[in-house]
């Protein structure tokens, strides 16, 4: 009988021992537990046990003093890094210690990854075990990779230990270091990092390419010609390629500045190509050439974890961090292998599996005489795993598994992606057929279409990936053309001039910023979805649809890192990094003296320290403005946020206008806008002057108050504590109100508040707005009001009635509104999703769970996906609990060990 996992009873086995093995997930723990059996205790670390410290608060008191506590790092002896102990861990621990002093053997079984083995070594270091330690791995769990796991374990691997330090290290350096100067001359609490800075600054670049970019008008024609033959098809579509033998110009011939860039193309207007397509109306046609040529397509690789992401977020709107969350759900409870790894290859049993599985669904025909074999171009790939696949010696189809949601649609592709990576090549044949007439003016003119047929459809047949861009062709995407020869004849049933713009590059999405950031070789393919889920959490970054757009205040960040710490955020600099580091893990490189050269410097080079302490010459105004183009307009970002400056005058940028969609003519817009300094009258009572401004929370009014009067000559001014100094009345503005047309009647009436109604039970009450809405308030009760208007009407008679009833709470205490919109149902929760409006805006929910919709996204655009999405990192959110406090303990190098 299996043994029940955590349980100290389950122990011993006939005297063969008991054998404790420690992984990192309770699912993890209960799954692994089940194949395991009698003799074995699984236990769980939940995670990391330690870390650098956090904060200055984290470190103990003997290090305070030091000049590197701060960094949690000892830069002056040999990078030696400070460990804390997670507060939360603790009774973790402390079980672990308990199960291991009852244990005769001791297996780590974390990841088989950098990440896995640093974890595996803190565990070593903390528990201090005095029974022999081993290290097992795996990449999938199921029973036979887990006993195969425990007979034939291994060492710890320092290289991988060493290495993973190191990225710690230089990362908390980098971080720690960098990210006091953004504080100090952009904005408080910004962040920097290693491959965040990186990541940003790519986004950065593109959307400066597409404030740039000129866009291009050109003209072509296009013909549909009839063949005459009954044999279909009989009719087919295509361009005008030349003129007398000139190429006709296209988007391609353009450069960004939307200048012609090919001399001999040409460039056709409106004007132009109209007149030319009526001179070759109603022309006689002939074909010219037909070219056929074979056409093969071969199977994609399985998936590695980059792929993986790319495709669930092209095929089911996944972002890269649910991608991750999803797959580790399927990792831990048996179903895939696996998911981070940059291996494309399959183990032979995978292979035998893939091969059957695609003969059985789709037959003999389908499966190549010989096994295909992979190999990895992903420079230092990890190779210990395999590619990610289902689990197990025979794979489960979808339907077999018994998932639902959100895991069956990832497990469904991962799927369909490893039975296809095992199947024959996709067979065709393409054909290019090119077109000439005469026009009514002597010009000779060609015109071009090709087509696609295909013959075998091969992996087609289970899978076909998807594109970032949404125009290209699929692979099973057939454009048949009829059978023609050469010199045929042919007549134009139309002949139309067509319009074209160039458009500017695509933003970047998370599929094509992963892909990016690969292709770049930019930090490690396991970082990537908390990379983008960092930067779009910083507010770097938000999201418009699929599309990834900076914000202004990413622009300052770039700008300051780019003119002071060029290297930093260098492409190649980073790239090379990572081969530093990849160096170390093979053992061809010594951590400390890397450590050293980047952060000291070397050579006459500049390391970070001194890079970080020679900030004086920053121009904080400078760095954060931008010339908007066309204008005498100025962009900054300010400590509130992002605005315009033209000669003082000031109007704030909404939050979710893209830097690129900001014009001239757009700024204009805004500076016509009321200023929300309008000046309403004076206060009969006060004589003040009342305003309406528009602040950082929304449009309100307020009092001028007269400045105090000027010391008697002799006497010394007064220093007058800021606490002390009288505050003007403000009020924020009903819903039903605009800053444009606020009288003073409304203004007086809104500074009135908070309205006192009378006593109950000898306590006042009073009608006040706050940040939930209108309410009434009795000492520390309060009940909430259904309009703002009943602040003004609301009798003390009624207010008792209230206070007699219930208290409600929630977003449901006043009448249920009407969704904003309808979505569909969630594929998780399989519940209808809606959108609603909320205290704090819209927000998506299944009835269960709710959802703030982020900047970028729009009630009348976001999509049943993207509401998906959020609903789902919620409820992972909520899930995980909140903030973490730790205990600290030094680490001694000296207990690095691969016993």
């Amino acid at each position: 009988m299996p043994a029940k996992n955590g349980t100290a009873s389950s122990g011993r086995n006939n005297g063969a021992g008991t054998r404790l093995v420690i992984v990192e997930s309770p699912a993890k723990a209960k799954t692994i537990a089940g194949y395991l059996g009698r003799g074995y205790i699984v236990e769980s670390s939940i995670g990391h046990i330690r870390d650098l410290p956090g904060s200055a608060s984290e470190v103990p008191a003997k290090y305070k003093g030091e000049p590197w506590a701060k960094l949690g790092v000892n830069v002056e002896h040999d990078f030696e890094p400070l460990y804390v102990v997670n507060t939360d861990k603790r009774a973790q621990v402390a079980k672990l210690k308990k199960l291991l002093a009852e244990a005769d053997e001791l297996f780590l079984a974390t990841d088989e990854d950098r990440e896995g083995e640093a974890i595996a070594w803190h565990l070593q270091d903390v528990l201090k075990p005095k029974v022999p330690v081993h290290r097992m791995v795996f990449n999938e769990i199921t029973k036979d990779a887990i006993q195969r796991a425990a007979a034939n374990p291994r060492q710890l691997n320092m290289r991988l230990v060493d290495a993973q330090e190191t990225r710690r290290i230089l990362d908390r350096l980098y971080g720690y270091e960098v990210s006091p100067v953004l504080w100090k001359k952009v904005m408080p609490k910004l962040s920097a990092g290693r491959v965040q800075s990186v990541a940003t600054r790519l986004v950065v670049e593109r959307e400066r390419e597409r404030i740039a970019f000129v866009p291009a008008h050109y003209w072509d024609i296009a013909a549909q010609f009839d063949t005459g033959k009954d044999e279909e098809p009989t009719a087919f579509k295509a361009g005008l390629i030349s003129v007398d033998g000139k190429r006709v110009a296209q988007g391609r011939d353009f450069a960004s500045d939307g200048r012609l860039k090919t001399k001999d193309a040409l460039h056709l207007d409106e004007a132009a190509a109209r007149a030319l397509a009526e001179r070759l109306r109603e022309r006689p046609y002939a074909v010219k050439s037909v070219e056929r040529k074979p056409y093969t397509r071969k199977p994609y690789p399985p998936f590695r974890t980059t792929t993986l992401q790319q495709e669930a977020s092209r095929k089911l709107s996944f972002s890269a961090k649910y991608t991750m969350s999803v797959a580790q759900k399927l990792y831990e409870n048996g179903f895939i292998t696996y998911m981070r790894t940059d291996s494309i290859t399959l183990s032979e049993t995978a292979i035998t599996a893939a091969r059957r599985q695609a003969a059985s669904l789709f037959g003999g025909e389908y499966v190549p005489d010989k096994p295909r074999v992979y190999a990895s171009k992903v420079k230092n790939a990890q190779e210990a795993h395999e590619a990610i696949r289902p689990a197990g010696e025979s794979f489960r189809t979808p339907a077999e598994t018994g998932l639902s949601g959100d895991q069956f649609r990832l497990y469904e592709l991962i799927w369909k992606r490893t039975i296809a990576s095992q199947m024959k090549d996709a067979a065709g044949q393409s054909v290019s057929i090119r077109v000439t007439g005469v026009s009514t003016r002597n010009e000779t003119a060609e015109f071009g279409a090709t087509g696609k047929t295909i013959t075998f459809h091969g992996f087609l047949k289970a899978y076909v990936e998807s594109a970032d861009d949404p125009s290209t062709d699929r692979d099973d995407q057939e454009r048949r053309l009829p059978n023609l020869t050469e010199n045929d004849p042919l007549s134009a049933l139309a002949v139309d001039a067509e319009g074209h713009s160039t458009r500017p590059p695509a933003r970047y999405t998370e599929a094509s910023l992963v892909k990016e950031l690969e292709e770049r070789e930019i930090g490690r393919p396991s970082t990537y979805a908390s990379i983008i889920g960092t930067i779009l959490d910083r507010g770097y970054v938000f999201k418009k649809g699929t599309a990834l757009v900076p914000s202004f205040l990413a622009f300052a960040v770039v700008n300051l890192l780019e003119q002071h710490f060029g290297n930093l955020v260098d492409y190649d600099f980073t790239a090379h990094m990572e081969d530093g580091l990849d160096e170390i893990a093979r053992g061809e490189a010594e951590r400390v003296r890397w450590l050293t050269r980047f952060y000291f410097g070397d050579n006459g080079e500049e390391g970070l320290k001194d890079l970080t302490e020679d900030i004086g010459d920053i121009d904080a105004k400078g760095i954060s403005s931008f010339p908007l183009k066309g204008s005498d307009i100025m962009v900054r970002v300010g400590r509130y946020g992002p605005y315009l400056d033209r000669e003082g005058a000031r109007v704030n940028i909404p939050e979710d206008i893209a830097p690129d969609e900001l014009t001239a003519d757009k700024a204009e817009e805004l500076f016509a806008q009321p200023s929300g300094d309008r000046e309403l009258g004076k206060d009969p009572e006060t004589g003040h002057t009342i305003v309406a401004k528009s602040g950082r929370f929304g449009p309100y009014v307020t009092e001028i108050l007269p400045e105090a009067a000027p010391p008697a000559e002799g006497e010394k001014k007064k220093r007058t504590k800021k606490a002390d100094a009288p505050k003007p009345r403000t009020g924020s503005l009903f819903k039903s109100m605009s800053l444009d047309t606020v009288t003073l009647d409304d203004a007086l009436k809104l500074l009135s508040l908070p309205r006192t109604l009378g006593e109950l039970d000898g306590e006042p009450v009073t009608a006040q707005n706050g940040r939930f809405g209108p309410y009434i308030k009795r000492g520390t009760d309060s009940r909430s009001l259904g309009s703002e208007e009943e602040l003004f009407t609301v009798t003390l008679e009624k207010a008792k009635e209230l206070f007699a009833q219930p208290k409600q709470r929630g977003r449901g205490r006043a009448a249920a509104a009407a969704p904003l919109r309808e979505l569909g149902d969630d594929p998780a929760s399989k519940k209808p999703v809606v959108v609603k409006e909320g205290r704090f805006g819209p927000y998506v929910t299944d009835g269960e769970t709710n959802a703030s919709l982020r900047k970028g996204d729009e009630v009348e655009s976001i999509t049943i996906q993207r509401a998906a999405e959020l609903l789902a990192e919620r409820r992972e959110k909520v899930a995980a609990g909140g903030g973490k406090k730790k205990t600290t303990t030094r680490r001694r190098t000296s207990a690095k060990s691969g016993s």
